[in-house]
Parts: C-alpha cells; sequence; structure tokens
C-alpha cells in the first residue's frame, strides 16, 4: 500500500479568555494547545504528523478527513486546515544512523581528540541546532 505524501486535517481552535489556544482534532479524537496562534498551530502539525505516523506504523486505517465546512463550531472556535508532510515526518522517527565521513583540520582533530569528545555526538548535537533555527 503506498502512503500518502501529504495530509490536510480540519482543527478546531477554541479561544477562551487567559488560556491556552485548545486544538481539537475532531476526525482523530486527539488535542494540543498552544499560547499563541503560531504555538498552536505548530503544536497542531506536530501532533497530526506523530498521529497519523503512529496509525500508519500500527496498520490502523486512517479515517478519512471530514470536509473543512462540514466541521461544527461553537462560539469563540475557528475551523484551521491542518497539513502535515509525512516523508518529513517518517524520516524524523527513523533514527537508524548513517556513516558519514567528515574531514577537519589537523589541529582541530587533535584538540578534540585531547579532550576525549565524541565526534558523532559532537557534531549530531551542532547539527540539530542548525536545523532547528
Amino acid at each position: 500500500m503506498k502512503k500518502v505524501d501529504r495530509y490536510y486535517y480540519p482543527a478546531v481552535f477554541g479561544y477562551e479568555e487567559g488560556e491556552e489556544i485548545s486544538v481539537v482534532f475532531p476526525d482523530l479524537d486527539v488535542a494540543t494547545s498552544g499560547e499563541s496562534d503560531d504555538d498552536a498551530l505548530s503544536s497542531a502539525r506536530e501532533l497530526l504528523g506523530c498521529v497519523l505516523a503512529g496509525m500508519e506504523e500500527d496498520g490502523e486505517e486512517i479515517p478519512a478527513p471530514t470536509p473543512l465546512q462540514d466541521v461544527a463550531v461553537g462560539a469563540n472556535e475557528r475551523t484551521v486546515l491542518i497539513d502535515v508532510y509525512m516523508p518529513a515526518v517518517r524520516q524524523a522517527h527513523n533514527n537508524k544512523s548513517v556513516n558519514r565521513t567528515v574531514t577537519l583540520p589537523a589541529w582541530l582533530n587533535a584538540a578534540a581528540l585531547e579532550r576525549g569528545l565524541n565526534f558523532s555526538q559532537v557534531l549530531q548535537d551542532a547539527l540539530k541546532t542548525y536545523v532547528a533555527e
């Protein structure tokens, strides 16, 4: 069975004075929240990817999304269409290590060896910081 590259699901954003923005995916029966619209959107996208990746891995049937215009909302709620690019999510869940060859100046190699640094860990930490920016 071919895996879908991008999913789109409606989410209901709820706004209550003095509280975080709630985000509910009615088709998947999961929820999250965020301190701002940007934070709520980011949390929603991350949750959607995790839930769908888990369903794919478990071989569960993924429900069809409700059309945006058919999602019922109450007072202080808005419907937002959330998308997630699954190849990136699947790759992020794949912790298989790959071998890379790097070239370093001799002085840097010597200094790192002298300090007992783990080259792989330092490179991973640096790349995670760089990619997160």
